[in-house]
Formats: C-alpha cells, structure tokens, sequence
C-alpha cells in the first residue's frame, strides 16, 4: 500500500500551490485532477492555432518584491513566465453605453490618480480618498502582504465595510462612482459586496498588471515541473468520488476508477459543499453540512471566442469593461430583453506582428437558469457528448446578439471575424467543477461577512480546504489561498517568512 504525506484533490490554483510548498518542505504529495488539463481556470484551448485562456486573461502584483512575484519566486517559477505589462496609464478603461469617453485605469497609485483626475478634475481629493482606504483595508490582510502580524480583530474591522457604500460616501459624482465600480466584473459586483473583496483585488492591478503570452497554463506547467522536481504526483483524469475515513479521520480517496490513494493528509481543492459530499462521517455534522451547502454561489457567465482575419483589427494592450448607465451593481438581474447589461473584452496581440489583434474574448454574465434544458447533459474533452441542435442554436443566437451589441461601440469588429466559439455556464460546471458553473465561488456579503466564513480546517482534523471559497478568488487569491492552507496544515509559519525573503 502506497501511503502519501499529503493527498490533494484538484489542481486549480490553490491545489496546486500547496502542493508545490508541500513538496518544498518536504512532504512526499500526490494531486488528483478529474480533467485531461491540470489548473482550473488556468486552463487553456486552441481554436484555429491560436490560445485562448478559459478564465485567467490578467495577472496583478507580479512587479518585483510584490506579493505574486515573490511566491511565484519562491517556488522557482517567476523567471520562466512569458509576460507582457499592459499599458501603464491604462490597464483597464471603463465604458458605457451613454457616453463616448474611456475612463483609464493607470498602474502606479499616483499614476491611477492622476490619470483618473483628468476625466474627474474636481474629484482628486475624492480619487485619492479611495486610494488611500483601498491601501488601508489591504494593510489589514497579513498573509496578502506576505507576514503573519496584525490581529484577526484588524482584519474584521474591516469586513463590514460595503463596497458600494464606501464608493458612494467618497464622492456625489454619479460618473466617478460608477467608474471607480466599472471593472466589478472581476468579482461579480453586486449591492453586498464587501469593500475589501473590492480592495484586495483593485490593489493588485493597480500595482502592476501582465498577461500571460500564449495563455495562463504556462503557470499550471511550471507548478506541476515544480512539483515533481521535489518528488511529487500528478495524475490526470482521475476523478475523486470518495473521502474514507476511519475512527475519525480520512485515510484514502477513492477514484472513479477504483484506485484507493492513502494519506496522512487531505486538501480538497473542490468547492466545500461537494467535498463534504464525498465524505461520510458522523464528524461531519449537518449544520455545518447545511450551512456550506447553502451558500450562494456567484453567477456564471457566457463567452465568446473571437480570432480575428490576419492585420484586420488593431490589437489594444488594455481590458475594457462595459456596462449600461446605472446599472454597474445590478449587470447579473438582466432579462432577456436588456441582455447584456454589461460585458469585458480581452485581447491578445498577434505573434507576427504586435500592432494586431490575434483574438478578442467577450465576457459577459449567463445565470445557470438558462442551462435548465441541457443541464442533464455532460461534456469535456475526456467525456465528449453532444448537447444538441437547439443548444448549438442557442449559443448561436446569444454570440450574434453579444457581437452586435460589441460592435456599436468597436465598429469593425464584426468584419474582421475570421471565425468564433463560445463558451456557456454548463461548460464552466464540467471542466472546472462548480454545481452551476459559478465564477467566483461562494458570494461574500458585507453584512453578514461570519456567514460565508470558511475555515482551512474542517471536523476531520486531517482534511484541509483550499481554493476560490476560503477568501478571494482569482491567481492572486488562491495563491494566498494555498498558502494559507499550508501554513495550518504544517502548524507552521516560516515559509511565509521564507517566501517574503525569496
């Protein structure tokens, strides 16, 4: 019987990075990915010989001797990432639909806002106001910033502060407001939000902003190098359908295929209600079952896939995101009729020649409720099936519609499509994992922030959570998601001091 000292379920982000630290400090792991493809969102696919990115379109905090840079230092695989900063004055501008001006984003706090009071001259002291709380509340997060001072009291302080209050409270400016809320699409934005959810997010882009060249599975190949290179296990498509446990704690996971992997350990890497579903025990109570099980998870979303005719399309080294005029907090409760109340684009340059678009990806919000009809079906790479003539003519209709409504303000784009695919909430659910092909995890409200609370630790004492749920979602997150984990799991918290001095 072949015994690990940490079994890992899921190679998303947060999987992969406790691996990686694991493996670093010795301990023999083993991770085990359902998918052909290790990384989560970090996944990858090619369509017409170009990449696309499934969910990982910019990076944050990766300029040196930030928090990124420095665990990705750390675990030997900084210097190997192909990146490219997007536009220092812009990184991301924000449009809507009543008014033809872009509103920039600048990297560099004094660069965001300066460029920021340009648009709003009478609001600098307001824009530096936000600035300066975004920097605030960040303070309060010790492990973002890479130590283990400051006490859980501080971090609290700060948790019942709303996002949209906050915003509102800095500045009468209708514009600014919604402005300095017009990329909440990176965290589904909705009346609840809290403002460090908020915070923690904005900081690492305004820091420093990157993109991955030729996608963000490069980071998933280098952790998995990583890995193994410290003696660990990666198996592929070996989907987990069991936690035993035995007088109190786990012993082995069980795969679809039969196989039985003991550990002295346990991270699930899954969403935190369909890891306890894997698990019987009477450790597990079912309030605490219930309570994971009710959350709500953040809404899913409905992409298209653009690759552009060769030369035919200005490439843009910035993220734009859209919304129409007063609903910047309310884009996921569209009808049918208003469809989309909002949308990002996403665009990578061509490798032949950098001043045009090989491709563009438009994001925008789908609610899982319009799956209903398909939700019985199943289809990845590894289990490919079809769904249907009518789902095939749905997605055609929703991309025509989204490429229409894009167009009005890009004119061109459409005759520059070479050809296009999409991508819907059920495919979020089947190669990422999630009930409902959720973004974001589990939605965090401000009011009630002990609520969605969800420790590291669960009742097993041997079994750990990591991932998009513990705090916040994205790389940047679930790095420091992995970390922590880590940090609980060893009962110790040298390595953070070790990363810190990478």
């Amino acid at each position: 019987m072949q015994q690990y000292d940490v079994v890992i379920i899921g190679s998303g982000m947060g999987g992969l990075v406790s691996a990686s630290l694991l493996s670093m400090e010795g301990k023999r792991v083993c991770v085990l990915e359902k998918n052909k493809q290790f990384g989560g969102c970090l996944q990858t696919f090619v369509r017409d010989k170009v990449i696309f990115d499934s969910g990982v379109h910019y990076i944050g905090g990766l300029d040196k001797g930030q928090n990124l840079y420095q665990l990705f230092r750390y675990m030997g695989i900084m210097d190997k990432l192909k990146l490219e900063k997007l536009d220092e004055d812009a990184f991301d501008k924000i449009i809507t639909d009543d008014d033809a001006n872009e509103y920039a984003f600048a990297q560099g706090y004094e660069n965001f806002i300066a460029k920021l009071s340009v648009s709003f001259p009478d609001e600098e002291k307001a824009i530096r106001e936000y600035c300066e709380t975004i920097r605030y509340v960040c303070s309060k997060f010790p492990l973002y910033n890479l130590t283990l001072n400051g006490k859980l009291e501080e971090k609290v302080s700060v948790m019942d502060i709303g996002a949209k209050e906050f915003i509102e409270s800095v500045t009468q400016n209708e514009k600014l407001r919604e402005v300095l809320a017009g990329n909440n699409q990176l965290y589904v934005g909705y009346p609840g939000t809290p403002f460090y959810i908020h915070a923690l997010i904005i900081n690492s882009y305004i820091e420093s902003a990157y993109k991955c060249i030729n996608g963000g599975s490069q980071i998933a190949k280098l952790l998995v190098e990583n890995i193994r290179k410290h003696g660990g296990e990666i198996l592929r498509n070996e989907e987990v359908v069991k936690i035993e446990t035995k007088d109190g704690e786990a012993i082995y996971a069980e795969t679809k295929k039969g196989k039985r992997i003991y550990g002295k350990y346990f991270i699930s890497n899954i969403h935190p209600s369909q890891t306890l579903e894997l698990v019987e025990s009477p450790m597990i109570r079912n309030a605490y079952r219930n309570r994971l099980k009710s959350m709500k998870n953040t809404v899913s979303s409905f992409c298209v896939y653009i690759v552009f005719k060769e030369k035919s399309f200005p490439y843009i080294n910035n993220n734009y995101y859209y919304f129409k005029t007063g609903h910047v907090w309310s884009m996921t409760d569209y009808t049918q009729e208003n469809w989309p109340l909002g949308y990002a684009l996403f665009f990578t340059h061509s490798t032949k020649d950098s001043g045009f678009a090989d491709t563009v990806t438009i994001f925008c919000y789908m609610n899982y409720e319009e799956m209903k009809p398909w939700e019985d079906t199943f289809n990845t790479v590894a289990e490919s099936t079809e769904r249907g003539r009518d789902y095939e003519e749905f997605k055609k209709q929703k991309a025509e519609h989204l490429i229409n409504v894009v167009e009005k303000r890009f004119p061109g784009l459409r005759d520059s499509i070479k050809s296009y695919y999409t991508t819907s909430p059920l495919s979020y659910r089947d190669y990422i994992g999630t009930e409902d092909g959720s973004l974001y995890g589990v939605t965090r409200d401000h009011k009630d922030y002990v609520k969605t609370f969800i420790s590291s630790r669960t009742k097993l004492p041997n079994l750990f959570l990591t991932g998009q749920n513990l705090n916040v979602h994205g790389i940047l997150g679930t790095a420091i998601s992995g970390l922590l984990t880590c940090v609980v799991l060893l009962n110790d918290d040298k390595i953070v001091e070790k990363i810190r001095n990478a």
